[in-house]
């Protein structure tokens, strides 16, 4: 009785680490089609570019150049914004306005704004009557005439945003973190597929990490890794997310995420929406999921699309603490998006979103990072009592973490084929020690944030947790 209870425990197992192995074949394989598209486009890319750029000046006496009302949601951000705002106000762009959401902050964000652009009381009619919460303010500067600030109750990011879109003036705005910095062409290159194709309604640009870079008079103006380990780690991480993730789905026209740390809209389209949700905390995913939905069941042809040249420098964690609150956080983001529009997974009416991009977000990044914590104890568990055997145990190795390893080295290669942003030797050298490493013992630890994730999703948390920031080093 006993003895065939556990055959059929065993041969349970075995079948379990079969389903896991292919698991990791199924996500990685995706994975290497992605760099494969990704690295032809992003060659087809740079060509074009180099033609832009000689024509880049023509834009300011073009009449085609659509103007920009750049939205920055600030919430305790007293030790960055300064440097933020002095980074907009410097873009090179023929007409944008700047309007900064304090949204409620405890700390002094209102009062260093006020006393670094001498910001006095004014008023502007509320345009677009999205809902948020009350607006306690708005102040305007003599000396920066498109700078504009306003003071409301917290609301969150989300309202925060909305607040912005119905204090804006312009056809097109851009949502950019508050520790963020633009590189001052930025928006010059963000603005191209909307000039390219007026079907466009929505463009991300790249986000990059800033931790050990030296910015003066808010620009980026040396690149460099940081002195800690966890922002580098995180250096490869984004490079892979963006420059095969989001490059790949763009060439399948099944993009779902846009950061809300860079992102340019149509401004009609998202009022028509009903702008940001302020009742989840992945509001970008959101609203870009949203669009796509309303788009197709409207019947209308629209765009949504990555750009990868275009750079906002970010400011990433460097605790486990935080960087663990902000996976678990976009893990809680990311399901509550989903969920929202399920009615999009597997319907052939919405196309490649919902029979493609929708079902890898969901069985793969969704429920992934259950399959893969329970997959890697079972196989341990399996090794140690003997239950597989060592052929397998390599096999499992190399679909698990050798496949992992080639994913992170060739963003690495892709990074150094398109834009080197990173210019000496020696941060390809130290980048390429860290996109082996990440496989043994970072992603894990990045497997289990998100299980937490999934877990207080299941029990209702909202939390949306801290972010310590230390600021740009400044260059004298």
């Amino acid at each position: 009785m006993i003895k065939p209870m556990i055959e059929h425990i065993i041969t349970f197992i075995l079948l379990f680490n079969y389903f896991v192995l292919f698991y990791f074949l199924s996500i990685n394989s995706t994975y290497i089609l992605l760099t494969v598209l990704s690295f032809f486009s992003l060659r087809r890319y740079i060509k074009e570019s180099h033609i832009i750029k000689s024509q880049k000046n023509r834009l300011f006496q073009s009449s085609f150049y659509k103007p920009i009302s750049i939205l920055v949601p600030a919430y305790n951000e007293e030790a960055t914004i300064c440097e933020n705002v002095k980074s907009l106000l410097q873009i090179h762009y023929p007409e944008f306005e700047i309007i900064v959401v304090n949204d409620g902050s405890t700390d002094e964000t209102l009062e260093v704004l006020k006393q670094k652009y001498h910001l006095k009381r004014s008023y502007r009619p509320n345009t677009n009557n999205i809902m948020c919460e009350e607006i306690k303010g708005l102040y305007t500067s003599h000396e920066y005439s498109h700078l504009v600030v306003v003071d409301k109750v917290n609301g969150g990011k989300a309202d925060a945003l909305n607040a912005g879109i119905n204090m804006s003036r312009y056809p097109l705005f851009s949502a950019i973190d508050s520790d963020s910095l633009l590189e001052h062409d930025a928006m010059l290159k963000l603005i191209r597929p909307f000039l390219d194709n007026h079907r466009t309604i929505a463009a991300g640009g790249i986000v990059r990490v800033s931790n050990g870079c030296k910015a003066r008079a808010g620009e980026i103006v040396e690149i460099d890794l940081s002195s800690s380990w966890l922002p580098n780690l995180q250096i490869v991480e984004y490079l892979r997310a963006f420059l095969f993730g989001r490059v790949g789905w763009d060439i399948l026209n099944g993009l779902l995420v846009i950061s809300g740390a860079f992102g340019l809209f149509r401004k009609d389209v998202v009022v028509a929406s009903g702008g940001y949700r302020s009742d989840t905390i992945g509001e970008d995913m959101e609203l870009i999921i949203r669009l796509h939905r309303e788009m197709r069941e409207k019947k209308k042809p629209y765009r949504i699309t990555f750009i990868p040249e275009p750079v906002c420098w970010t400011e990433v964690p460097e605790s486990l603490k935080i960087l663990g609150n902000q996976r678990n956080r976009w893990q809680r983001g990311l399901i509550e998006s989903l969920l929202a529009h399920k009615k999009m997974l597997l319907n052939p009416r919405f196309g490649i979103v919902g029979l493609l991009a929708m079902p890898f977000y969901f069985f793969f990044e969704t429920l992934g990072p259950l399959i893969e914590l329970i997959g890697y104890g079972v196989f341990l568990f399996s090794l140690l009592f003997g239950i597989i055997n060592i052929q397998f145990a390599i096999l499992f190795f190399v679909v698990a973490i050798v496949l992992g390893v080639v994913l992170s080295v060739s963003s690495l290669v892709l990074e150094e084929l398109s834009f080197r942003k990173y210019p000496r030797y020696r941060h390809i050298a130290k980048l390429f020690i860290y996109s082996i490493i990440e496989n043994f013992g970072y992603r894990q630890l990045n497997t289990w944030w998100r299980v937490r994730g999934i877990l207080d999703f299941l029990i209702g948390k909202k939390k949306w947790g801290t972010m310590e920031r230390k600021g740009i080093t400044q260059k004298v």
